[in-house]
C-alpha cells in the first residue's frame, strides 16, 4: 500500500527529533574524554612551578645560609665591607674551637703551641711573637652581644675553604671522595621527589652533580652551586669517583711534650707554712721510692693573679741531690683556707692581663727556684670558669714548653657534670694529666661511702684514656680513708690515715672484711644509737688498684699524701715503679 503523506511527515518528525539527543550524546562523550585527558595530562606531566628562593633561605640582605658539607646549619654568615664573617659560636662550634674572646679587654686570642696571637675587637691587625700583621680586613668585630670572625682571619689558623652564592656559603672542613654523575638531557633539580614537586632550578645536560643519597626513581643530588634536591635517575648517568684535594693552607704546630723517662711516682708533700719545708728528710724517709715530690707551696690571694709562697731554695737542693724532680704546686684554696680571704679564680682567669701576669710570675718563680716544673691545683671551679681555665692552661704551657719546664694539672675523675675540664684539650697541650682518684665520697658530703672503689678509679681512668694519651695519665691515690657516723638523719665524718689505721681499728675492736665490690676492707658497728662504717685504704686496696693502672699502662702514680702512708704500701708503689 502507497506510503500516505501523513506516516512520512511523521517519520521525518521522529528522525528530526533523535538528532539533538545523538548530538548531546556525543558532545557528552567528547568532553568526557577530554576530561579523561586532562586529568591524564595533569596526572603524568611534569610541574612548572618554582621555588621562591628568598623564602626557601630565609635570609635578608647581606645574610648567608650555611652549607656545611651536606649539612645545612642553623647559624649564619655575614657580609661586611666586602669580606665574610661567621660568628664566633659557629666558629668555634664548626669549624675551630681554639679561638678565645676576651670581653673585658676586648680581644680575641688564638694559641697554639708555641705563641698567642692577639686581635682587639674591630681593628684590621694581629699580633704575636714576630710583631704586628696588618690585614685588609677586620679580623672582628662585636654587634650586641655577639662577636663575628672573619673568614679569612679564622683561615690563618685552621684548614677549611668556602664558596659564596646569591644566598649561601658552601664550606668544607672535611676532604674525601665523592660520587658524581653527568646529567644527560635538561632536567630540573626539584624540592622533593616526584614530577609535581616544585623546581628549585634548571639543570642543563652535561652538567656535574654529586650523588648524595640513590634512589629506586630519584636521587638526592648537590649541584655545582651547592643546591641540593631530587633528579629523576633517568636524567642521569655516568657514576665516578673524584677524590677531593684537601686544604692544607695552615700547618699545625707539633705539641712537644717534656716527660720523664720511667714511670712517674709522684709524693705531694703538704706545706703550710715556711717551717713545713723542714720536714723534707723525714717524707723522703717514708716515701722513698719517690722521683718526683711536689710541695704545695704557692696559692693565689686576690683576684689580680697575685699568690703567697712557702718556697725554700735549701728544700730544692736537697731535693735535686737526692735525684728528685721538685713540681711546685699551685692552688685557688689554701690561702682562702688559711686566712678566710676570698678568691675568685673567675676574676682571674676572664682577664688576659691577670692571667698573662700569672703565667709570668709562676714561670719566673719556677726559674728562679730552679723547679723542673709546674703543677696547677685548681679545684671547685664552675662551669662558667671552663674556657677561661682552658685558655690559662694554653697559655701556660706554651711558656713552659719554651723554658723545658715539665706542666701537670691535677683534675677530679671525669664525669658528666666536670666536662668542662677538657681532658681532651688537656691531654694534648699537658705534659701530663693527673687524676685525682679518690673523693668518690667526700667529707662534709653527708653520704657514708668509699673515698674510692675499684669502679670508680678503673671508670675514670678509662673516660681519662678516652681523652688522653696513655703515657701522660697519672692517677692519684689516696693514703687515707673516711670513718662515717650515721646518728638518725645526721651524718658526720672523720679522716683516718692509711698509717693510723691498724691502730685505730684495734681502738675500736674492728675486724674489717673484704668487699669484692669495691675491692676494700669494709667494716661497720654500732655505739649507742650510731652506726659507724668504714670502707679502708689499705695495702690490699693500694694492690687492688695498681694492678688497674698496670693493666692500662698509664704514665705512672702520685700519692696524697706524704706522711700518710705505710711501709708495705709504699713498697706496693715500688715495685709498680720498676714494672
Amino acid at each position: 500500500m502507497a506510503e500516505t503523506k501523513k506516516s512520512r511527515r511523521k517519520k521525518s518528525g521522529a528522525k528530526k527529533n533523535r538528532l539533538p539527543m545523538i548530538v548531546a550524546l556525543v558532545l557528552i562523550v567528547v568532553i568526557a574524554l577530554i576530561g579523561f585527558g586532562s586529568r591524564l595530562v595533569e596526572k603524568y606531566s611534569y610541574s612548572k612551578e618554582t621555588v621562591d628562593m628568598d623564602q626557601y633561605y630565609g635570609v635578608g640582605e647581606g645574610e648567608f645560609v650555611i652549607l656545611l658539607q651536606n649539612d645545612r646549619l642553623q647559624d649564619r654568615a655575614f657580609m661586611k665591607s666586602g669580606e665574610l664573617y661567621f660568628g664566633l659560636d659557629t666558629v668555634k662550634k664548626y669549624f675551630n674551637e681554639g679561638f678565645y674572646a676576651d670581653r673585658n679587654e676586648g680581644k680575641l686570642l688564638y694559641t697554639t703551641a708555641r705563641d698567642t696571637a692577639v686581635t682587639l675587637f674591630g681593628t684590621k691587625e694581629y699580633t704575636d711573637k714576630n710583631g704586628s700583621h696588618p690585614t685588609e680586613y677586620e679580623t672582628c668585630y662585636v654587634q650586641g652581644e655577639n662577636i663575628f670572625l672573619s673568614a679569612s682571619y679564622v683561615k690563618r689558623f685552621t684548614n677549611y675553604e668556602w664558596n659564596v652564592f646569591d644566598r649561601h656559603i658552601q664550606v668544607y672542613t672535611m676532604w674525601g671522595t665523592k660520587q658524581t654523575m653527568e646529567v644527560v638531557k635538561d632536567t630540573q633539580l626539584r624540592l622533593e621527589g616526584g614530577i609535581k614537586s616544585p623546581i628549585l632550578r634548571e639543570i642543563a645536560a652535561g652538567e656535574l652533580v654529586e650523588l648524595l643519597e640513590e634512589g629506586e626513581d630519584w636521587s638526592v643530588v648537590k649541584t655545582s652551586d651547592s643546591i641540593i634536591g631530587y633528579v629523576e635517575n633517568k636524567r642521569m648517568d655516568n657514576l665516578s669517583a673524584v677524590t677531593q684535594e684537601p686544604v692544607t693552607d695552615y700547618v699545625e704546630e707539633e705539641y712537644t711534650s717534656v716527660g720523664l723517662s720511667e714511670k712517674v711516682i709522684l709524693g705531694f708533700h703538704s706545706i703550710g707554712g715556711q717551717g713545713g719545708n723542714v720536714t723534707l728528710d723525714a717524707m723522703l724517709a717514708e716515701g722513698n721510692c719517690i722521683n718526683v715530690i711536689a710541695p704545695t707551696w704557692f696559692s693565689l690571694t686576690d683576684n689580680e693573679g697575685n699568690f703567697r709562697s712557702y718556697a725554700s731554695d735549701w728544700y730544692v737542693e736537697s731535693a735535686h741531690s737526692r735525684g728528685l724532680q721538685v713540681w711546685g704546686v699551685w692552688d685557688n684554696f689554701n690561702h682562702r683556707n688559711e686566712t678566710g680571704a676570698e678568691v675568685d679564680a673567675y676574676q682571674v682567669l676572664t682577664f688576659t692581663a691577670k692571667r698573662q701576669k700569672l703565667v709570668r710570675d709562676m714561670v719566673d718563680t719556677t726559674l728562679e727556684l730552679g723547679l723542673d716544673g709546674i703543677n696547677i691545683d685548681f679545684e671547685g671551679l664552675g662551669a662558667e670558669c671552663g674556657e677561661h681555665y682552658i685558655q690559662f692552661l694554653k697559655e701556660l704551657s706554651v711558656v713552659c714548653r719554651e723554658n723545658g719546664l715539665i706542666l701537670s694539672v691535677d683534675n677530679y675523675v671525669p664525669l658528666n657534670f666536670n666536662q668542662y675540664y677538657r681532658l681532651d684539650i688537656q691531654g694534648k697541650v699537658l705534659d701530663y694529666v693527673i687524676i685525682m682518684g679518690y673523693d668518690e665520697h667526700w667529707r662534709g658530703s653527708g653520704d657514708p661511702g668509699s673515698v674510692a672503689s675499684i669502679g670508680y678509679v678503673s671508670g675514670g681512668l678509662d673516660r681519662t684514656l678516652e681523652q688522653v694519651p696513655a703515657e701522660k695519665v697519672v692517677n692519684a691515690l689516696p693514703f687515707y680513708t673516711i670513718l662515717w657516723q650515721t646518728e638518725g638523719t645526721k651524718v658526720t665524718d672523720q679522716y683516718v690515715t692509711m698509717n693510723n689505721l691498724k691502730q685505730f681499728l684495734e681502738d675500736m675492736k674492728v675486724q674489717l672484711v673484704w668487699d669484692e665490690t669495691t675491692c676494700q676492707n669494709y667494716g661497720e658497728w654500732q655505739s649507742g644509737s650510731a652506726l659507724y662504717q668504714i670502707w679502708a685504704e689499705d695495702e690490699e686496696s693500694i694492690a687492688v688498684k695498681l694492678n688497674v693502672m698496670n693493666a692500662r699502662k698509664i704514665g705512672g702514680v702520685a700519692v696524697w699524701r706524704l706522711g700518710y702512708g705505710t711501709p708495705e704500701a709504699w713498697e706496693l708503689i715500688r715495685g709498680y715503679g720498676s714494672l
